[in-house]
């Protein structure tokens, strides 16, 4: 018996080619900007990609923005699992409320945030106020909470709480264990998603750095764009790979845990 393929249709096919070039026309033509020579002008040359992986400002930058990236989804998930959890198991009417708190860094802009956090925080300690891994990483907080919280909030949607939390109390767990040991591993793949969004944000992000005047990779970005549109299109693709590397290892880690069994209940 022979088993039919589906086909596709050609308004389908149109659509996902216009989509596809719509993606990648922008970065092929990004590439082959950068692969001109910086003295003739001409093609090919990587000597756009040499100036960026010899400037030891790429390097700083980098590390700055990837500990601020990691500082970030550190302190998110610590705040934010534990509270979208004690929500959905003991007071799901705060939900809305809480949802509704998620969408006012979107409603803000960032130039108001930045100016309201330096001046609540003027006092502060100088370890925190004068450090990029102080101020910014509490303001890379507030960024990343609506990602982080609606993120979470779909995999504690998809997994029955109650019946986890009370199978795991019955064998003797306290609640520590019960959200380190079950509930977590059940929204691994709800965490890493909120986690991949804040580190794309915090390598994204420019107002609040340049204001705050600190160097962080957008700005070094920015510095380079002012100075050497050639070395600016390499890095533009060298950061853009960073990010969608972090996706790809997202989507293996996804997949690996979509191959674990699943502890279930009935509701």
């Amino acid at each position: 018996m022979r088993i039919r393929r589906p086909r596709i249709s050609l308004s389908a096919f149109v659509w996902l080619v216009l989509a596809a070039a719509y993606f990648l026309i922008p970065l092929v033509a990004t590439l082959l900007f950068s692969i001109r020579s910086i003295k003739t002008n001409a093609c090919c040359s990587a000597a756009a990609y040499g100036f960026v992986f010899h400037n030891g400002d790429f390097w700083h930058t980098l590390r700055v923005s990837g500990v601020l990236a990691l500082e970030t989804i550190v302190i998110s998930l610590l705040l934010f699992v534990p509270t979208v959890y004690w929500v959905h198991l003991k007071v799901p009417r705060l939900r809305p409320l809480i949802g509704f708190l998620a969408l006012i860094p979107f409603v803000v802009p960032p130039i108001v945030m930045v100016v309201g956090l330096l001046k609540v925080y003027k006092n502060a300690p100088s370890w925190f106020y004068d450090r990029p891994n102080g101020i910014l990483a509490a303001a890379y907080v507030i960024l990343a909470f609506p990602y982080m919280f609606f993120a979470l909030d779909a995999g504690f949607r998809a997994i029955d709480v109650h019946t986890l939390t009370e199978a795991s109390q019955s064998l003797g767990a306290n609640w520590l264990t019960t959200l380190a040991r079950v509930i977590l591993p059940n929204i691994r793949a709800a965490a890493l998603a909120g986690s991949f969004l804040a580190l794309a944000i915090v390598m994204g992000e420019f107002t609040i750095a340049n204001l705050a005047q600190f160097h962080t990779f957008p700005i070094f970005l920015q510095n380079v764009n002012e100075t050497q549109p050639y070395g600016a299109a390499a890095l533009t693709l060298i950061s853009f790979g960073i990010t969608w590397g972090a996706m790809l290892s997202l989507l293996f880690i996804g997949r690996s845990r979509g191959r674990q069994p699943q502890i279930a209940g009935a509701r």
